[in-house]
């Protein structure tokens, strides 16, 4: 299908991540495209703008599937578009010149998020005591 418009600075020419692209649990089959080294475990569409904005660019998030991703819970959902180029085909940031880099530098940085590594701690507690309460349910039985 042909763009209805060449130029840059629109939000359709916009560049679009799906959290699976870096997301460490998933394969190179289930959509991810880093190396699993550099990858994020289970990134959102939050952080993924969080880490973006923080880093002075043009952020959308959308609420659309990613067409591989089987579960269709409302964390798996969403895609955030990023501008990369100026209406004059000039790069936004040096830094960022191709969607690779834009990949690398937010699974660099998800993990340095306060909420990344507060909740490590907390979620593991969380996880725990719900198994525990599922055990004790089944005794009752």
């Amino acid at each position: 299908m042909a763009y209805l418009t060449t130029n840059p600075a629109d939000k359709e020419r916009f560049l679009c991540i799906y959290p699976a692209y870096i997301n460490s649990k998933k394969t190179l089959a289930e959509g991810r495209r880093i190396p699993t080294d550099k990858a994020v475990e289970n990134p959102t569409c939050a952080e993924i703008q969080g880490v973006l904005s923080a880093a002075g660019l043009n952020v959308h998030v959308e609420n659309s599937m990613y067409p591989r991703e089987w579960n269709r819970d409302v964390q798996f959902r969403g895609r955030v578009r990023v501008q990369l180029k100026m209406e004059d085909g000039s790069f936004c940031q040096d830094k960022f010149t191709s969607r690779k880099d834009v990949m690398f530098y937010v699974a660099e940085m998800i993990p340095k998020l306060k909420s990344r590594t507060q909740k490590s701690g907390g979620a593991e507690a969380g996880a725990q005591q719900g198994e525990g309460g599922k055990k004790g349910k089944k005794k009752k039985k």
